[in-house]
């Protein structure tokens, strides 16, 4: 039977050039000029530990609404990871916009969140 060999959430943003820097220099993201699409760029593809994330121009007539204004303390993506406190340490010295933690919650995750240029949450958690 077929398998699922990965995901990738996609985050829809007002520029993608200044978004995939900002996922690069805060977050830890790479990206090369192949991973960006159109002209000027509409699309970027975003690798981190063998995880993707994809990056779509928004309509500027119809922009996206981050999950969090829809529905509180919901994220728009959510990475699991293998150390949230160094993680965090190292996004907060690279300018990471924080959101909320690093913080225990009672479902047993080590957990913190951050926000990208468009407001979209980004939660990271390590399972205790």
């Amino acid at each position: 039977m077929p398998k699922i060999t990965a995901s990738s959430p996609v985050l829809l943003v007002r520029d993608i050039v200044a978004s995939a820097n900002y996922y690069r220099d805060a977050i830890g993201f790479t990206y090369g000029p192949d991973d960006l699409f159109g002209e000027p760029p509409v699309f970027c593809i975003l690798r981190r530990d063998g995880f993707h994330l994809m990056l779509a121009l928004a309509d500027p007539d119809n922009p996206s609404t981050p999950f969090w204004k829809l529905r509180d303390k919901t994220p728009n993506a959510y990475f699991w990871v293998d150390d949230a406190d160094t993680l965090y340490e190292q996004m907060k010295a690279n300018g990471a916009k924080l959101d909320y933690g690093p913080c225990t919650q009672p479902y047993g995750v080590r957990e913190f969140g951050i926000q990208d240029l468009d407001e979209h949450d980004i939660s990271f958690g390590q399972i205790l």
